[in-house]
């Protein structure tokens, strides 16, 4: 299964259901994962560890819909579909049917590739082999050109990816053996713990298609190092550039491209994408095809709904097959329903996402005012912040607090780091220390800054459309007013609360980062480099010291010498600040019970639609499973 934003994504191994168990930052893969007091009775862990069996119903039932469609819910459309310029959860879901990558997950394993690479004594030279079977839909095989241009769109510096421009710079070159076309080597600038993971999130490219001049061709990837390449002009790439980057490539269907076994057929903004399965597509002519490369549905429809009560009618009625985004509550009030429990397997089920709150500590880049570039008042917000109040009340216990950006069953959590209570007091003596009283009897405090009284009132943004966020955002902004802070609550859709805290135009914003069982990189989030670029660190957290530990980190597989620097880097965030780390909520996984294969899988995105398999019982005849 893939993931979003970060490049790492490998399988998980279950412990006792339902105990807490530590997974490993490395190769100790141990852990828990489901929540078995609310699921449905027949689901069975696999002996792979890797995802929840569920049985395959026994009996066809006569209202179940023949088609052989999979509606999956979706509560938000992708920022866009471009293989590279984009980095919503959405659009890597929909990647994964319409593209393919030298490596996948949810093992790290071969996808375009024979088999993983042999790999140097000194870890920086990776030796992988083209597969013969892949085909472009014009029926031309995929080349190492293919590849090559691919990794060079990713790294040249006018392609409009910062978030990606970490993972990829870790790439020096790319060797071609003469002896064989299809076999190459990557060769490593150093040791990086993501040396071949990030291959999975790198859809390959046909370079006619995106590059017909070969433009690119005529430059190498040293080039593209040097940090005074852009001090020259270089009218064919900038032509290129403007031309790959055109927005055409992510949102007009005519123009999508990929090698997966889907296409996009039709996008209704804001309310569906339909994806369409090629004919004669090369996967369905392979001797010993994987569940991978499976392409079951006719059609996969992600429909997107946003309204609880509403998704909750939508499958009572059984106009949706799947859905991985049903709220905390109506998932329980589902499962109350015989008639629900009939037709539906369902399951708590945990994972590595999780939410948390930024708070803007670099301000006067976009002209707001400095409410949060104090730590003292960073730390009086985590205070005002109910935590448990908002896990218990909202989400019905059924969440994980946490105090750092990694998951809480990875061994490498730091333990030491305990969750900063609700302490109203306390958060006003800090106010009162960082200078934030309230001078003039209106009950919200001020402050003068630079000659001029500022009223401490700002604004928290979250993702529109999800009414359990509105709750609970409203219920910070009541506790914050009780300490003189006004907290103005504004929702924004999707697509535009990604844009405005890139832009970093915001105080503060409630958002979600989706994690993995593989190690952490946390440079794309937490790199002084990358607020100054657009990237993922959206707060402005950073110092000398901080960046220089996450570069060790990043440069250190060996466990024991890395973990230690990973405690001291969470210490140090969990210190200054930047995030009100809140929880971590379980996935809530439905799928309609007429298909086999209809297991949950414990990486993102939590199902496999492509492997789903209308039953036998459609045609009439048993409904076991056609595996």
């Amino acid at each position: 299964m893939k993931k979003t934003h970060r490049f790492y994504s490998l399988s998980l191994t279950l412990a006792v259901a339902g105990a807490i168990a530590a997974v490993s930052c490395g190769d100790d893969k141990t852990g828990k994962f489901v929540d078995d007091k609310k699921g449905t009775a027949d689901a069975k862990v696999s002996d792979q560890k890797k995802f929840i069996r569920n049985e395959p119903a026994a009996k066809w039932e006569s209202d179940w819909s023949k088609e052989n469609i999979v509606v999956y819910h979706w509560r938000a459309e992708p920022d866009n579909l471009h293989p590279t310029n984009g980095k919503s959860n959405p659009r890597r879901v929909i990647l994964d049917f319409t593209q393919r990558f030298i490596l996948s997950t949810d093992d790290l394993r071969p996808d375009l590739v024979k088999s993983m690479p042999e790999v140097s004594a000194d870890e920086l030279n990776y030796t992988y082999e083209l597969r013969e079977e892949p085909r472009w839909d014009d029926g031309s095989p995929v080349t190492l050109e293919d590849v090559v241009f691919s990794l060079m769109a990713n790294k040249c510096p006018l392609t409009n990816n910062p978030h990606a421009k970490d993972y990829i710079n870790s790439l020096k070159t790319i060797k071609a053996d003469p002896a064989n076309p299809r076999k190459f080597t990557m060769v490593m600038k150093s040791k990086y713990i993501q040396n071949m993971a990030f291959l999975s999130d790198i859809a390959i490219m046909q370079r006619k298609y995106f590059d017909p001049k070969n433009v690119l061709g005529k430059f190498t990837m040293e080039q593209f190092d040097d940090p005074k390449f852009m001090e020259t002009k270089h009218p064919d790439l900038e032509a290129w550039a403007k031309e790959f980057n055109d927005p055409k490539y992510g949102r007009d269907l005519a123009f999508l491209r990929g090698l997966g076994a889907y296409k996009v057929n039709a996008w209704e903004e804001k309310q569906r994408i339909e994806l369409v399965r090629k004919k004669d597509h090369w996967t369905t002519k392979l001797p010993n095809a994987t569940m991978y490369d499976a392409s079951y549905p006719d059609k996969i429809i992600l429909k997107i709904n946003v309204d609880d009560n509403s998704i909750s009618l939508e499958m009572k009625k059984q106009a949706i097959d799947v859905s991985t985004w049903i709220s905390t509550v109506k998932l329980i009030e589902l499962q109350e329903d015989a008639n629900f429990n009939k037709n539906y397997n369902s399951q708590f089920v945990d994972n590595f996402d999780y939410q948390y709150m930024g708070l803007n500590m670099k301000p006067q880049s976009v002209n707001r005012q400095p409410f949060f570039t104090d730590k003292k008042v960073r730390r009086a917000m985590a205070m005002l912040t109910p935590v448990d109040q908002i896990i218990q009340t909202y989400l019905k216990g059924r969440a994980t607090r946490m105090t750092s950006y990694i998951s809480p069953i990875k061994s490498c959590y730091n333990t030491d780091l305990k969750p900063v209570p609700f302490d109203l007091e306390g958060a006003r003596k800090l106010l009162d220390e960082a200078g934030w009283k309230d001078s003039d009897g209106d009950n919200i405090r001020d402050k003068s800054i630079d000659g001029k009284k500022i009223s401490f009132e700002f604004e928290l943004t979250y993702i529109a459309g999800n009414p359990v966020t509105e709750n609970i955002v409203k219920n910070i902004s009541s506790e914050m007013y009780k300490a003189g802070i006004k907290a103005n609550i504004r929702g924004v859709e999707f697509v535009a609360f990604y844009e405005k805290v890139q832009a970093h135009d915001f105080d503060m914003y409630m958002g979600a980062w989706a994690g993995s069982f593989y190690i952490d990189d946390p440079k794309q989030i937490w790199s002084s480099a990358n607020w100054e670029n657009k990237g993922s660190n959206y707060v402005g957290f950073g110092s000398a010291e901080s960046d220089r530990l996450i570069d060790s980190i990043r440069t250190t597989p060996n466990d024991s010498v890395r973990v230690p620097m990973e405690k001291r880097l969470q210490a140090i965030i969990y210190e200054d600040q930047p995030y009100i780390f809140l929880y971590v909520p379980p996935r809530k996984v439905a799928m309609h019970k007429r298909f086999g294969n209809g297991d949950f899988y414990f990486e993102k995105p939590g199902v496999l639609l492509n492997n789903m398999r209308l039953l036998d019982g459609a045609k009439g005849a048993s409904s076991k499973p056609s595996m």
